[in-house]
C-alpha cells in the first residue's frame, strides 16, 4: 500500500539528506519526494510516497520523529487530499504525427512547451491515473524521455454542513 507523508522540517542544510538516509538505512523505498519551502521561509516540506503495510509506516513515522529537526509527519493520504504531479514527456513527433499528439494534449489539458522538427515537449499536471493515461497513449509515439516532480499534496479544508 501507499502512503503520502508530508513532513515538515527547519529550513537547513543537511535536513533532506538526514531524511532520505533514514528511510535507506531502514531499507524501505522511496516512491517519490518532493521539496519544496513553506510560506514560511524557515520551514520546508517535503512530501514522500512510501510503500509499505500499516507497521512500515508507523516505524518510518516513530523514527522521522526522533530526528532533531522535524517539526511535524502527518499521513496525508486519503479522499481529502488534493494531490497533483508534474511530468515533462519528450515524444518522438514528425509532421504526420504533430497534429494528433497535440489533440491528446488538448483532450488532457497537457501543454506543448518545446518543438523541434524530431520531437515535442509536453506539460501534464494532475493526479496518477492522468499522468499514467497520457503517457499511455503517448508511448505509441515514443517516449524518448521523462520526468516527474513526484507527487505533491494538501489536505483539503473541513467544510461546514
Amino acid at each position: 500500500m501507499k502512503h503520502t507523508l508530508a513532513v515538515l522540517v527547519e529550513n537547513k542544510s543537511g535536513v533532506l539528506s538526514r531524511v532520505a538516509s533514514l528511510f535507506s538505512r531502514r531499507g524501505y523505498n522511496i516512491d517519490s519526494l518532493a521539496v519544496g519551502v513553506t510560506e514560511d521561509s524557515d520551514i520546508s516540506r517535503i512530501t514522500i510516497v512510501v510503500h509499505g503495510d500499516d507497521h512500515v509506516l508507523e516505524q518510518v513515522t516513530k523514527q522521522l520523529n526522533k530526528l532533531v529537526d522535524v517539526i511535524k509527519v502527518s499521513d496525508i493520504g486519503g479522499e481529502d487530499t488534493v494531490e497533483r504531479e508534474l511530468v515533462l514527456i519528450k515524444v518522438t513527433a514528425d509532421v504526420d504525427t504533430r497534429a494528433e499528439i497535440i489533440q491528446i494534449a488538448d483532450i488532457f489539458r497537457a501543454r506543448i512547451v518545446d518543438v523541434t522538427s524530431k520531437s515535442m515537449i509536453v506539460e501534464v499536471t494532475g493526479d496518477e491515473s492522468k499522468v499514467q493515461a497520457i503517457e499511455k497513449l503517448l508511448r505509441q509515439f515514443g517516449i524518448k524521455e521523462m520526468v516527474s516532480t513526484g507527487k505533491i499534496a494538501l489536505l483539503r479544508s473541513p467544510t461546514k454542513d
